[in-house]
């Protein structure tokens, strides 16, 4: 009987412990720095937008925009959308995967 129950309690602590886990980030930030200083940072310096002012790479930003994960910074760098150019073609997958992680690693310091 102790056993079940000491079992279940495990089951059910390690389904917490992944369901509040923060998801790891791919890439390796440091080279996602120099990327972004390269490609990024004429327009996100600081994690600014000069072209749109309320569109920041900012966490409260991303978390309105649903900009948020590795996959919704990937895709925006892959694809661009309206000023922002799209760097598929320009950028290898390694490299925004990169970018990607420092911009999130970045919004979640405050930049």
């Amino acid at each position: 009987m102790f056993a079940k129950l000491l079992s279940t309690l495990l089951v059910f602590l390690t389904a917490a412990m992944f369901a509040f886990a923060t998801p790891a980030i791919a890439g390796d930030a440091a080279s996602g720095a120099k990327i972004f200083s390269a490609n990024c940072a004429a327009c996100h310096a600081g994690g600014r937008n000069v072209i749109s002012g309320a569109k920041t790479l900012q966490k409260d930003a991303l978390d309105k925009y649903e900009m948020n994960s590795l996959e919704a910074v990937t895709h925006q760098v892959v694809n661009g959308k309206n000023a922002m150019p799209a760097f598929k073609g320009r950028l290898s997958d390694t490299q925004i995967d990169d970018v990607a992680t420092y911009v999130l690693s970045q919004a979640e310091k405050g930049w």
